[in-house]
């Protein structure tokens, strides 16, 4: 049984930084790739940015630059470095880990098996 578990999330003023980081467990967590999402109120989960398991990274585009994923494979753990945060980045993240070994469709729901249950993010402007 795989278990994702994500911390980190707070209140900071636009401008600020967070840091985020999800846990993995069951499973060998180096052969995965690993993804962060978020879900603002009253809209759709949004891909924000995935890590594969050699380290290539994918970003949504009001991210890139500001936000960086990385991965610590001894810890098991995947981390969401937050920077220059806005308002509109306000939202629940939740961290995924991918169902099967690959790098492809990493920016859909579909491609991840298990989800965390999520971290609230709130930025005040």
């Amino acid at each position: 049984q795989v278990h994702v578990v994500e911390s980190g999330g707070g209140l900071v003023q636009a401008g600020g930084s967070l840091r985020l980081s999800c846990a993995a467990s069951g499973r060998t967590f180096s052969r995965y790739a690993m993804g962060w999402f978020r879900q603002a109120p009253g809209k759709e989960r949004e891909f924000v940015a995935a890590i594969s398991s050699g380290g290539n990274t994918r970003y949504l585009d009001s991210v890139k630059g500001r936000f960086t994923i990385s991965r610590d494979n001894v810890k098991s753990t995947v981390y969401l470095q937050m920077n220059s945060l806005k308002p509109e980045d306000m939202a629940v993240y939740y961290c995924a880990a991918a169902g099967s070994t690959g790098w492809a469709n990493v920016e859909s729901r579909t491609f991840y098996g298990y989800w965390g249950q999520g971290t609230q993010v709130t930025v005040s402007s």
